[in-house]
């Protein structure tokens, strides 16, 4: 392959322009292993610890409420930050940036091992994703700037294989570890990962830069885009505890629609703005984000929510439920090499209307299990049919996004599109879990109304409702009321969780219709 510049390569900096690729081909197997691994601390983290929520909400005593925030605080600081850690990566340099990630990544990871109480872990949490901010967005834009734009799509392909792959492996592992360790050990697997990354990177990464990127961040944008987040995403998941109409919930709803506005209108007057707006004048690059909104909206909220009924409620060891994602990620990992030349062989938009479609098919067949039977007739068609879904969809969708921008301003569409995406996560968790909240109690109540239970036992139960499956019920009533009381709360969380899949099914639909509208062949 052919080095082109638009300026000479010197001091190992790649000046980024239209076309960039590392001073030295021999190293671009580096470059990826570097990517992959760095970028797969924070998808471990995002698969393992959803196995790990069943075992964090007893031994921390924790509502669905407070799990919630265990996932949305990372979520949080990482989709309120992707923008300005891909901002930073062109200012300041890639590598330097996607390091200082890798570090303070495993700095949170020990914090969150060591964490004694739901709110220490909360705060560990959120420091991971200030660090995945850094360390996303900065490998897809090495990647970016090492790889011409022939390879760049099976590039990304492989990197989203990989990373599949490897974010597959880690429920696994993390699960046994949960089961004959303690969950705490779940988070120091970053440890190891995070030293061969920055040993990688050092020896065998080149530098790169935006050269003519203005040094001057917009922190006020930062503090507008995580006030606002923060607050919706808060009124959202309170609303399930205190209602719609409370002064707390309304004044958060009201004040993060406020703050998201105000962030937009900051970003569209800024000499600097960590959201540059013109960046969506491009068709594809719009399309291609409102598209992810919606499909990552799905994935994330209907996908935290599987590892609790897996556990709590069809009865599968730790192990079991990180095992049940292997067809998922085994299918993203064997296709999404292929399905990153997809682009180049027959444009964007076919795969983006199919893969959503093949998507929402699954979360339909997530619909069908009840309480009860074996796997492989229950949830593996399910998991077998989203996979191949999102396996179509996945690099596709983000190769068109690095495609709709110039090469020099690949850290901040990566930022965007990454921020999109666990915006969408962020989003999903708070909206899906107020349906899910909503439709147990909904059914709960019918199944109680039917049973003779004492007023000690339903008030146990009112007070547990939070906890969803995870309630536990008092000693002092008898085997059979025990036996008849626990299968009414898990065909009322099944009823639940049937609505939050066909609600996923429905937004990959519209992500499909998006692609089928907007997206062009180019």
């Amino acid at each position: 392959m052919a080095n082109i510049f638009t300026q000479p390569c010197d001091e190992g900096v790649i000046r980024a322009g239209p076309t960039a690729v590392p001073c030295t081909p021999m190293s671009e197997p580096w470059i990826l292993a570097a990517t992959i691994l760095g970028s797969s601390m924070v998808f471990i983290d995002g698969t393992v610890v959803n196995v790990a929520l069943p075992a964090l909400q007893k031994s921390l005593n924790a509502t669905v409420l407070d799990v919630q925030w265990v996932v949305e605080s990372y979520a949080l600081f990482l989709a309120a930050l992707l923008l300005t850690g891909g901002s930073m990566g062109d200012r300041f340099g890639r590598r330097r940036i996607f390091c200082s990630g890798v570090v303070l990544f495993a700095l949170a990871s020990i914090g969150g091992g060591m964490a004694q109480s739901v709110n220490q872990l909360i705060v560990a949490r959120a420091v991971q994703g200030v660090a995945g901010a850094l360390l996303v967005p900065g490998s897809l834009a090495i990647i970016s700037a090492s790889f011409d734009e022939q390879r760049r799509g099976q590039a990304i392909g492989t990197w989203s294989g990989f990373t599949a792959i490897t974010a597959g492996v880690g429920p696994v592992i993390g699960g046994w570890l949960i089961e004959h360790v303690s969950w705490r050990v779940v988070f120091f697997i970053n440890v190891p990962l995070a030293l061969i990354v920055l040993l990688i990177s050092l020896l065998h990464v080149p530098e790169s830069r935006d050269v003519g990127a203005n040094t001057t961040l917009d922190w006020r944008g930062v503090a507008l885009a995580t006030l606002g987040l923060g607050t919706l995403v808060y009124g959202l998941i309170e609303s399930s505890r205190l209602g719609f109409g409370h002064p707390i919930v309304l004044g958060a709803l009201f004040g993060g629609v406020i703050s998201l506005a105000v962030f937009f209108l900051n970003e569209a007057r800024s000499p600097n703005p960590m959201l540059p707006l013109a960046l969506f004048r491009s068709r594809n690059f719009s399309g291609s984000n409102l598209l992810t909104l919606f499909l990552y909206t799905a994935v994330g909220g209907g996908m935290f929510f599987f590892p609790l009924n897996l556990i709590q409620v069809q009865g599968y060891s730790a192990t079991a439920a990180g095992a049940a994602w292997l067809p998922f990620i085994l299918i993203l990992f064997l296709l999404s090499r292929w399905s990153g030349g997809l682009v180049k062989s027959y444009g964007a938009k076919g795969p983006l209307v199919i893969g959503p479609g093949i998507a929402a098919l699954g979360y339909g067949l997530f619909m069908v299990p009840g309480v009860g039977g074996n796997y492989w007739t229950t949830f593996f068609p399910a998991m077998v049919v989203l996979g191949l879904g999102m396996a179509v969809s996945v690099a596709p969708l983000t190769t068109t996004v690095m495609n709709a921008v110039p090469a020099n301003r690949a850290g901040v569409a990566s930022g965007v599109n990454n921020a999109v995406s666990r915006i969408g996560g962020l989003l999903g968790i708070a909206v899906l879990g107020i349906v899910i909240v909503h439709s147990f109690n909904r059914a709960l109540d019918g199944r109680l109304a039917r049973m003779d239970l004492s007023a000690q036992v339903r008030l146990s139960i009112d007070e547990q409702r939070t906890r969803l499956a995870g309630a536990e019920l008092p000693s002092s009533m008898d085997e059979r009321t025990r036996i008849a009381l626990k299968q009414a709360i898990n065909e009322s969380f099944v009823f639940g969780f049937r609505l939050v899949m066909l609600t996923a099914a429905g937004l990959a639909l519209v992500s499909a219709f998006v692609a089928f509208a907007v997206i062009e062949n180019r």
